[in-house]
């Protein structure tokens, strides 16, 4: 008999969304991956780490990434059996990557921007950006559950 192949390691559970460029799409996206996450089961403590990176990724998109017309996308993409998390946010600026301030010059204290991504950084595993075909761009975060021994 013939039956498809199961596909190996395809994430066990999968969200994908196109959100408005704005503040109010950037909060969306931080609500609707909590309400992905929490019907997953996912570990609360993955789940708040997801939240507050999803909300810094979204953010940068519709400050940094915004491209008048063009909306973001949201994807998560859960491997329950790794604990393994994967948040990607793509942008429509493919001109503009991330950068982390390292500099303690430019690192002012009372800067109200520009601690997103070491945040991030804080809080995910790993992170990096990618083109994002035709014109932008994808960062994306993997964040693994330290509950689970492998």
């Amino acid at each position: 008999m013939n039956q498809p192949a199961a596909q190996l390691n395809a994430p066990a559970r999968t969200f994908t969304q196109l959100l408005s460029s704005t503040r109010r799409g950037a909060r969306l996206a931080r609500l609707l991956s909590v309400n992905e996450l929490r019907s997953w089961d996912t570990p609360p403590a993955l789940t708040e780490r997801a939240e507050a990176v999803v909300a810094e990724l979204a953010s940068n998109a519709v400050i940094h990434g915004r491209v008048a017309g063009r909306c973001f996308r949201l994807t998560l993409a859960f491997e329950p059996s790794a604990g393994r998390l994967r948040v990607e946010v793509s942008d429509a600026r493919g001109d503009l990557y991330p950068q982390i301030v390292t500099d303690p010059a430019e690192a002012d204290a009372l800067r109200t921007g520009g601690r997103g991504l070491a945040l991030v950084t804080a809080l995910a595993d790993r992170w990096h950006c990618v083109p994002h075909p035709p014109g932008g761009k994808t960062v994306r975060a993997e964040l693994f559950d330290t509950t689970i021994s492998l």
